[in-house]
């Protein structure tokens, strides 16, 4: 599973006269970092769409600031303070039933005005969840507290009362050495979700530029090298603003 591989996937979209249409969600900003000067640097030099899913509790001025110098830039709401409230035992959860619903919906609503207020035209009104996890009973209201859309992690499912727009390559091997995931495996499984029958209609790749190692730097710069370059495949902002 090579970086060929990928080229090999894209080349056949081209021919088949398609095109493949690739987002990026980097989670868990609060302030501004070198890892996330890198990260800007980064995909700004190959136009790339940086969803920042921020995390609203302690998030403040300083990183608004930091981010207004970059109109690739975008926030999207990532829970509320990223805090577990499942016992032990259980997978980690912010949004789940361990606390009282309206509880929940309140925190919320507050991130959203929250970020909406400090980013202005850089917010976009996605609900991102700590680790990819949420109540399902929560998804009905997500839309009266103004969000177009959710963002989790692999195949989206077909029915959903809120439009889903999910990560499906993470760069972190989470289970494992807790750094980069090798390259030739990364680019093997984009290119295992472009050549899908059922491909989703954005394939998202999911980043965390706090905790990423060289490895993960040397992979995303390929990988905008060799996107950024094929005329069958483009970086873009998947949310739906209203």
């Amino acid at each position: 599973m090579t970086k060929a591989r990928l080229l090999k996937a894209l080349d056949e979209v081209s021919t088949a006269g398609d095109r493949v249409q690739l987002w990026l969600r980097d989670d868990d900003a609060v302030e501004p970092s070198p890892a996330l000067d890198r990260l800007m640097a980064l995909t700004k030099a190959y136009s790339v769409p940086a969803i920042v899913a921020v995390i609203p509790e302690n998030a403040g001025e300083p990183l608004s600031e930091r981010l207004a110098d970059e109109p690739h830039a975008l926030v999207a709401v990532h829970g509320w303070s990223h805090h577990n409230y499942a016992p032990a035992g259980e997978k980690k959860q912010e949004l789940g039933r361990h606390r009282p619903r309206e509880t929940v919906l309140g925190e919320l609503e507050a991130g959203f005005s929250k970020l909406a207020k400090l980013h202005g035209s850089r917010f976009r009104p996605m609900l991102v969840p700590p680790w990819n996890r949420i109540d399902e009973d929560l998804l009905s209201s997500l839309t009266s507290l103004g969000f177009t859309s959710l963002s989790i992690f692999g195949k989206e499912r077909s029915a959903s009362p809120i439009h889903l727009v999910n990560t499906h390559v993470d760069v972190m091997d989470w289970h494992g050495t807790r750094g980069g995931r090798p390259a030739e495996i990364l680019f093997g499984e984009i290119a295992d979700w472009i050549v899908r029958e059922d491909r989703p209609p954005v394939i998202g790749v999911l980043t965390h530029h706090l905790v990423h190692d060289e490895l993960v730097w040397s992979f995303l710069n390929e990988l905008f090298e060799v996107t950024s370059g094929h005329s069958a495949s483009v970086w873009i902002d998947p949310v739906v603003v209203s």
